[in-house]
């Protein structure tokens, strides 16, 4: 096999309050990387599209190919690879633009080496190149980018990865803004220290956010939908992002907030026949209050993790 492709999923990560440790993969958009078998050693990048001349070809520097070198140095392999990115994920968004690119070339370079490398070793080596891409290896876009579904993070390093029941119509909807925020300037503002009282309500709002999901109490699952670390922090990041929320729920929605550290703001419906009307009214509130043209995804929540596809 001289040459394999992989995309993987764009994801929203913490999920209202599970700053973190909770995430879900999209439908679409995604990226995808190709790895191609070379003579000489190492990995190198060959072209990068999508992403306007943004990112870096330098191997060290760029999430994929890191991603890619700890999957080869994991299975002991001397292959050449060269790399080429296609990236479908609009850069600082969100949607976890970095963790995407590493899990599409983790994926992608495990099938060229015949590598068995179980999801928690493709999980690690991704981390790897988000260390690089995000400026932290944490893990709650990157688990649902390589597993698919919806999950829950207990621990990064080495990964524990808990996949959570999804409710049959369960829907997102994702807005994203004609604005970027880069991960690392948007996890500065938080500092490192959280208030009990918070802490304490946002421990009880992840556990009643599983519990509603094994039961499928949507009821439950609105209550849930908070984040009291997080957003309320970053909130002034995105204009409008109160109204944005206001004009979900004011359509259906269960619940509304940040995806990831924004600017991207995910929404989630009981089920698609509800989630136009949101996305609709998401993305008419977001124009108002920053202008541009916001781009709409609808998805399952739940949808399928990185694959190969050529």
């Amino acid at each position: 096999m001289r040459s394999v492709t992989a995309f993987a999923p764009a994801t929203v990560s913490n999920v209202g309050c599970g700053f973190d440790v909770l995430g879900f993969a999209l439908e679409s958009p995604g990226d995808e990387v190709m790895a191609r078998a070379v003579d000489r050693g190492g990995v190198v990048i060959e072209d990068i599209a999508g992403d306007d001349g943004r990112l870096p070809f330098e191997p060290g520097r760029n999430t994929a190919s890191v991603a890619a070198q700890a999957v080869l140095d994991r299975a002991g392999s001397r292959q050449g690879v060269a790399l080429t990115v296609r990236k479908g994920l609009p850069l600082a968004s969100g949607l976890g633009g970095s963790a995407a690119s590493a899990a599409a070339a983790a994926v992608a370079v495990n099938a060229l080496i015949g590598g068995g490398a179980t999801p928690e070793v493709l999980i690690a080596c991704a981390l790897e190149g988000e260390r690089v891409g995000a400026g932290s290896a944490h893990a709650d876009n990157v688990a649902p980018a390589i597993c698919g579904g919806l999950v829950l993070v207990r621990a990064a390093n080495p990964p524990d990865v808990i996949r959570l029941p999804v409710p049959t119509g369960l829907t997102a909807v994702v807005v994203h803004p004609d604005l970027e925020i880069e991960t690392a300037a948007a996890r500065a503002i938080l500092g490192d220290t959280v208030l009990l009282r918070d802490a304490v309500q946002q421990w009880a709002n992840v556990g009643a956010f599983v519990d509603a999901l094994h039961r499928r109490d949507f009821a439950l699952l609105a209550r849930t939908l908070e984040d009291v670390v997080a957003e309320p922090r970053r909130a002034a990041l995105v204009p409008g992002l109160g109204e944005i929320k206001k004009a979900a729920l004011a359509s259906g929605a269960l619940g509304c907030g940040l995806s990831g550290s924004g600017p991207a703001v995910f929404a989630l419906c009981t089920s698609p026949n509800v989630a136009p009307a949101v996305a609709a009214a998401m993305r008419q509130a977001s124009a108002l209050a920053t202008g541009g043209s916001p781009q709409v995804y609808i998805s399952p929540v739940g949808s399928p993790g990185a694959r190969i596809v050529a």
